[in-house]
């Protein structure tokens, strides 16, 4: 490469990250828009609109038709928000919190309406049509079908013409169907009955099937479909058929899941409340990114010279373009969304790191500086593309089939991967050709690996399994003692388990510093658990939400709000709340994980050729998750929406972490052979062992910053995720070779010596 050709290339990154980075301060115009500033924050960072319903009727509800009704308030809330939260308040209250809106009265009316979903008949009791059919046609003049209702709702329903409502649906899903005759497969969707529903459809489809009738779908004013109905259908299940994509049959059921809720609601009363982890939450996390990235920018050229230089301006690169996409693709950032990014950033600095290995090696070997630098990128890519593609996979699938925070958690994650591993094999790559063109040519500038004595990593696996096994056993029993004495095996938090809402009407408007410094800890001591405020905005008041408060407690907060604050008995509201996180968000969560585990092991099945290392990967990650949760029993760190967020770090920050590993394994095994199994394996965790100390020490780095300066519930995040990823690093170095080698003594291959 010619000088002038470098610093073209190295005027071109300053100028491409300058602009972004002016961007993400400044945004495009003079009101801020793409910036930083500009971002969607979750409820958790910035607060939002809270609405409470109120169930109409005499009678209490019952539970299961709440629990209905919150289902599908949930899906009808995500086309504003993922991240928004529908929970149960008292015995006929649900309250939603949608981040990220500050007017309710746009959305009020939409939410709250009750069943609007119907099956109509074609044609009355009297012959004649209910809905008529007819064309429209769109703007590049293509023709499809239309509808035109003929008779009102409540006049269809005089008539007996509704054959069933929403509420007859159990469920509804996009699939896909072969035709019989043709063998062509073609979209559907499928629908299921409830058992009241069942005998319902079947008499409505047998008349719709003698007559030769379509059975209509008709939703807040609009007809989703009218499907001609062929025959009786009897069993309470039916396909939706048509000239379906995938995007528009999954629209359809969507549609047909939220048309009808349980119950008839009434708006009780709005407001736009404040953020849940306090004032401070975005600020410190904004500052701990600063400094953690700080630091290792220190590090890595401190460790790497010049190509740590290299990698540090990559990564800068890298920070700047996540932030200006998270707000181009309108992602909705919260707590679990800044795991995401630290998880990907470590990988970004893990691909660095192996790159930046690799050269040493060559460069050990005689290489010249040109050759080693080329040859250390090919040699890495495997490696780099094999641990991020394993974690991808799994994001992928948290993204399509999780909910809430696991959607955002997720969305950053493939965002974050996505751009780390653009920085790493692009940019780098061209920022270190143009260095050495402008005159750094030198090994010193560049390192080179010294040979360290292979360690009997896989001799010692007795001690280190012992290890692992005390922690986790010493973790289920530790989770027994909690639930014979508290009655719970882990500190779970109102997020899983419900609790207490307090809204207090204070004499005067409190600041969120002065609720968090003068309000919070008293309550702590009262609640014995952590408690989110969340101030109303234009009043005086706030809502204080903790775990389940006993008579004595509550009795104990009147007269504490008494005695400090001046407040009388009728200006606080107590509430019992249901859970934050729904039972559909814990089984999707559950489901998505297991679906994602399958395909890393499908993944490296085809990669690696060999299903033992599969299993080994995934038993490493569980032996992770494992001995968190025995730390999240032992220091009894509230178990909350977090969790989730952490759990999912982990298992993407362990699978990484040992695929890197093996990538080394299957390599040697190509230059050493099969014949000493157990020296290739010690071999390979010997080679990448600066790797494995390196990446997890930067990764560290960034939580324990943010540890340090968040506040509380942040803290409750970071302790744990610091844990794992030590963890992370243990497994990968000690547990995972060795558990391939059992196997491979266990279930003997072809081709094994």
């Amino acid at each position: 490469m010619k000088k002038s050709r470098a610093i073209a290339i190295l005027l071109a990154f300053f100028l491409v990250l300058a602009g972004v980075t002016y961007v993400d301060l400044k945004g495009i115009d003079g009101e801020g828009t793409a910036s930083a500033s500009d971002i969607t924050l979750g409820l958790d960072l910035a607060g939002g609109v809270s609405i409470t319903y109120q169930v109409e009727g005499d009678g209490a509800p019952s539970q299961a038709d709440m629990q209905d009704t919150i289902g599908k308030l949930q899906q009808r809330v995500y086309k504003y928000s993922t991240e928004a939260l529908v929970y149960q308040e008292g015995s006929d209250r649900i309250n939603i919190e949608i981040p990220g809106v500050s007017d309710a009265n746009a959305i009020l009316e939409e939410l709250g309406k009750p069943g609007t979903l119907y099956f109509i008949y074609q044609k009355g009791s009297d012959g004649t049509d209910n809905y008529t059919q007819g064309y429209q046609v769109d703007a590049d003049g293509n023709y499809s079908l239309s509808y035109t209702l003929n008779k009102t709702i409540e006049e269809l329903e005089a008539d007996g013409s509704i054959a069933l409502y929403g509420t007859d649906v159990e469920s509804a899903q996009a699939g896909s169907m072969k035709d019989s005759l043709t063998g062509n497969s073609s979209f559907c969707v499928n629908l299921t009955m409830t058992e009241a529903g069942k005998q319902k459809f079947a008499d409505a489809t047998t008349r719709a099937a003698a007559s030769g009738e379509t059975l209509a779908i008709y939703y807040d004013g609009t007809f989703l479909s009218a499907p001609t109905v062929a025959q009786p259908l009897t069993d309470g299940t039916a396909q939706i058929t048509g000239n379906f994509t995938y995007e528009s049959a999954d629209k359809l059921a969507s549609q047909i899941r939220i048309g009808g809720l349980k119950l008839e609601l009434t708006e009780l009363h709005s407001k736009v409340v404040g953020a849940q982890l306090g004032s401070e939450a975005v600020s410190t996390s904004i500052k701990a990114a600063a400094i953690g990235l700080g630091v290792i920018v220190v590090f890595m050229i401190a460790v790497y010279f010049l190509c740590g230089f290299a990698a540090s301006l990559a990564l800068l690169l890298y920070t700047a373009l996540v932030v200006l996409l998270i707000n181009g693709f309108g992602l909705t950032l919260t707590l679990p969304g800044i795991a995401g990014i630290i998880l990907s950033i470590g990988m970004a600095v893990d691909a660095n790191v192996i790159i930046f290995a690799r050269i040493r090696e060559e460069l050990a070997t005689g290489k010249t500086v040109k050759s080693a630098v080329k040859i250390g990128f090919d040699k890495a890519m495997s490696a780099i593309v094999d641990g991020n593609v394993t974690t991808l996979l799994a994001a992928i699938v948290l993204w399509v089939m999780g909910s809430g925070s696991v959607r955002g958690f997720a969305q950053t994650l493939v965002l974050g991967i996505a751009l780390s591993m653009f920085t790493a094999l692009f940019v780098t790559r061209w920022l270190m050709r143009a260095l050495y063109a402008l005159g750094c040519t030198s090994e010193k500038w560049y390192g080179v690996a010294k040979k360290h004595k292979s360690f009997d990593f896989v001799g010692r696996k007795a001690i280190f399994f012992g290890i692992s096994l005390a922690l986790i056993l010493g973790g289920f029993v530790v989770m027994g003692v909690n639930k014979v004495n508290d009655g719970k095996a882990l500190n779970y938090s109102l997020d899983f388990v419900g609790g207490t809402s307090v809204t207090v009407t204070f004499n005067e408007e409190l600041t969120l510093s002065d609720i968090e410094t003068e309000v919070i800890p008293k309550m702590e001591a009262i609640t014995g658990s952590s408690v989110q405020p969340q101030p109303v905005q234009g009043t005086n008041e706030v809502v204080f939400k903790s775990n389940a408060m006993s008579l004595d407690q509550r009795t104990a907060m009147e007269e504490m709000f008494a005695s400090e604050f001046g407040i009388s008995e009728n200006q606080i509201v107590t509430e019992t709340i249901s859970s934050t996180i729904s039972g559909e968000m814990k089984r999707d969560t559950i489901l998505a994980v297991c679906v994602a585990i399958v395909c890393m092991l499908i993944y490296i099945r085809v990669r690696f050729k060999d299903i033992r290392f599969g299993i080994s990967s995934v038993a490493a990650l569980l032996h992770d998750v494992l001995v968190v949760l025995a730390f999240y029993a032992v220091a009894k760190v509230s178990v909350g929406s977090t969790f989730i967020a952490c759990i999912l770090t982990i298992v993407g920050y362990s699978i990484n972490a040992t695929i890197v590993i093996f990538d080394r394994v299957r390599e040697n095994f190509v230059v050493m052979g099969k014949s000493d199994l157990k020296s290739v394996i010690n071999e390979s965790i010997t080679e990448t062992l600066s790797r494995s100390l390196f990446t997890s020490l930067t990764t560290f780095i960034m939580v324990a910053v943010l540890y340090i300066l968040g506040v509380t519930a942040i803290r409750e995040f970071a302790l744990p995720l610091m844990v794992g990823i030590t963890c992370g690093a243990y497994s990968s170095i000690f547990i995972a070779g060795s558990l391939y080698y059992v196997l491979c003594r266990m279930i003997p291959q072809k081709g094994d010596k």
